[in-house]
């Protein structure tokens, strides 16, 4: 096994929550109304930084697919899967997309903090 090349994303990106490497641009989300086992998940167009699992056929709630898990190529946790074939006609349009599990990812924070504001008082302060 060689060494890990990470292709470095710029702009607002997802992360995987276990070692922080980018694996999607926010603008590559292409539906936030994806569902997993444990909750809520984000339908990409494109991600980086993922190996791929073998393919197998699974039932999932919009029909039978053929899927690939997908890990984190650092880390190896598991993050979602990629659509192969989508056996309906209705389904097609997620061939070739990814899914990850939103608790798996987290957003990266672009905002700079302004250590220089002064701190709100708060109701209790308030003479």
């Amino acid at each position: 096994m060689g060494r890990v090349f990470l292709v470095d994303l710029e702009g607002k990106a997802y992360r995987c929550r276990f070692c922080e490497s980018a694996l999607a641009l926010a603008g590559n989300i292409i539906s936030r109304n994806f569902n997993c086992n444990r909750g809520r998940a984000y339908l990409f167009s494109n991600v980086v930084n993922i190996t791929l699992g073998h393919q197998e056929e699974r039932l999932m709630t919009s029909g039978f697919h053929t899927v690939e898990d997908i890990f984190c190529c650092c880390c190896g946790q598991y993050v979602g899967w990629k659509y192969v074939a989508a056996h309906d006609n209705n389904q097609k349009y997620k061939e070739g997309k990814f899914v990850l599990e939103r608790w798996r990812i987290v957003e990266e924070v672009t905002e700079e903090f302004n250590l220089d504001a002064l701190p709100s008082s708060s109701d209790a302060e308030n003479p």
